[in-house]
């Protein structure tokens, strides 16, 4: 049933492909862009009553805010129990978060492109993912799970169509909102016309979850030469950080 649902996404996401004899090369290192005003064409294929989360970058919503999101009651009772010190223990800093919120954040990542599989090499929590453009469907629904999930992908003239699902629970925004294993999520990724920025659209839905779907807009600029440095999270930072808060007055 669920793999059903799956392919029963708006098909302004994820309709069919159109042919297309060259694609944009996204290959290169990408640093987030900051003060761009979304790319209109993007904007306008999301599919309508989709609210917009305004937190990329550094930004994040303080507790109680989902940037429009409407919970379920399960979902609201669970993010007002959080707190962020919850987060501060050896346990959970250095968990890695999915796609969902990691795509957001404030690191680079590299892009490796051939014309069967896409490589997006993030430096957030060293995470790798693979974008197989060979024509593939999703893995069963029982298949393993996990942060960066199973990707497909497909261009859209010069538009890159990325399909997610079995993404591992995991964070919609970093206050206590998580996504269940149903979550599904689709980008856009655009050049500019000058091929400095890459403009994305990143939707997602989650029926067990969300009343409503969600995206954001984000940006990267290229930067020749660059590469990713290895993220190592370094779990002691959070007995430093309970040490720090003991010694508090």
């Amino acid at each position: 049933m669920r793999s059903q649902l799956l392919v029963l996404a708006p098909l302004a996401l994820i309709a069919a492909p159109l042919a297309a004899q060259d694609h944009p090369d996204l290959s290169g290192f990408w640093s987030p862009a900051s003060g761009d005003n979304p790319d209109p064409a993007l904007m306008d294929k999301l599919p309508p009553e989709t609210a917009v989360l305004d937190d990329t970058g550094i930004a994040e919503f303080p507790k109680g805010e989902f940037g429009g999101l409407k919970l379920k009651p399960e979902a609201s009772a669970r993010a007002q129990q959080w707190n962020a010190e919850d987060e501060m223990t050896l346990a959970r800093v250095c968990a890695a978060p999915s796609m969902v919120y990691s795509l957001q954040g404030p690191f680079p990542f590299e892009i490796h492109q051939t014309p069967e599989l896409i490589v997006f090499k993030h430096e957030y929590f060293d995470q790798v993912r693979l974008v197989f453009m060979d024509g593939r469907g999703h893995l069963p629904a029982d298949a393993p799970h996990s942060k960066t999930g199973h990707s497909i992908g497909h261009w859209e003239g010069d538009e890159l169509v990325i399909d997610t699902t079995h993404l591992a629970p995991a964070t919609i925004t970093n206050n206590g909102l998580d996504h269940s294993a149903a979550v599904h999520m689709v980008e856009r990724y655009k050049l500019s016309p000058d091929g400095t920025t890459l403009m994305a659209t990143q939707w997602f839905e989650d029926p067990e979850v969300l009343d409503n779907t969600g995206a954001r807009y984000i940006a990267w600029t290229r930067k020749p030469g660059e590469h990713v440095y290895p993220y190592d999270c370094d779990p002691s930072f959070a007995v430093q950080y309970q040490q720090a808060g003991a010694s508090a007055p």
